[in-house]
């Protein structure tokens, strides 16, 4: 099992879904537990079907609200 500061969820920009690692993507066959990092390349939104590429991280490094905050400064 990954650490929990590996675990972060990630937002897809198309839609609003949120992937979860700890309940990953039944639809796409990933298993609970699957860090998005971990997800195959050619893994997809199973709403809108984005790209991984498309998807953000809700928190940290990289993350809309880090963003902001340093647009902020």
């Amino acid at each position: 099992m990954s650490k929990p500061e590996e675990m972060w969820q990630c937002q897809v920009t198309n839609c609003g879904y949120i992937y979860d690692p700890n309940r990953g993507d039944k639809k796409g066959k990933i298993p609970a537990g699957t860090r998005f990092e971990d997800l195959p390349e050619d893994w997809q939104c199973p709403c809108c079907g984005a790209s991984k590429k498309m998807f953000r991280p809700l928190a940290g490094p990289g993350s809309v609200a880090e963003e902001q905050k340093q647009c902020a400064r």
